[in-house]
């Protein structure tokens, strides 16, 4: 139990069912159930690139497709979800020390893109804050950003995606944050920091509640949708304009 409730396991129907029929849920909550197990089955791609992903990785992978609401902070980099192939293969290469092997990027940029099969469901809704420096710094080509920004642009007219902007001359979070809030029946929300080396989940109520307050306070800090979605705009055209110089 305590290993399915910590998302480290993945859940058999048939213990799902079980323990619903022990909890004598509703039909709505049973229908719900349904769904959850057809996501959890649908994330199971990711196993196949268990050569290239870190267990702390799994987990969030694995997360991302049950949650109900994912609120990312970011300000070094457009956030996994979001990024174009170009974009993540640029990063990867400049992560490594020692240069890898082009199959090997290659398999590292499908894991990346595979995470963004959730933004084709209707849940989780994701909100995304970037600062705005994440739009102006390079990260390979002019040609690699002008396509990064018009793909994120895309992104941001999905329904379910809210993308907003921090400027420059607003105050900011000094790391980058993921929150994973899930429905009333999935016990407890998870906060997602990433580093290098690693990665630190949080799930203390006291953590949770300062993570929360600090993407609240960036979302406030943030401007408009429609602001947000001209700064990302003008950066696409910047990157345009600087592909075109360098041709």
């Amino acid at each position: 139990m305590s290993r399915l409730e910590r998302g480290e396991s993945p859940a058999k129907p048939r213990d799902v069912y079980d323990l619903a029929v022990f909890y004598d849920l509703s039909r709505k909550e049973v229908a719900f159930l349904d769904q959850l197990l057809a996501q959890a089955a649908n994330a199971e791609w990711y196993e196949r690139f268990a050569d290239v992903t870190p267990a702390f990785l799994k987990r969030l992978i694995r997360m991302e497709g049950r949650a109900e609401e994912i609120t990312i902070f970011e300000n070094q980099v457009v956030p996994g979800l979001f990024q174009t192939e170009r974009y993540a293969e640029a990063l990867i290469s400049m992560m490594e020390a020692t240069p890898l092997p082009a199959a090997e990027i290659a398999r590292i940029v499908a894991l990346r893109m595979g995470r963004q099969l959730i933004l084709d469901q209707d849940l989780p809704r994701i909100t995304v804050v970037l600062d705005e420096t994440v739009l102006e710094r390079r990260r390979g080509s002019a040609e690699v950003m002008c396509e990064q920004m018009q793909h994120l642009l895309a992104a941001a007219g999905r329904p379910k995606v809210n993308v907003r902007i921090i400027s420059k001359d607003r105050v900011s979070p000094p790391m980058a944050i993921t929150y994973l809030r899930f429905p009333d029946c999935v016990p407890g929300d998870l906060a997602y920091l990433e580093n290098i080396e690693g990665a630190t989940y949080a799930t203390r109520q006291r953590s949770l509640d300062n993570y929360r307050k600090v993407l609240s306070d960036a979302r406030d800090n943030a401007m408009s949708k429609d602001d947000s979605l001209d700064a990302i705009r003008q950066a696409a055209k910047h990157w345009a304009d600087q592909a075109a110089l360098e041709q």
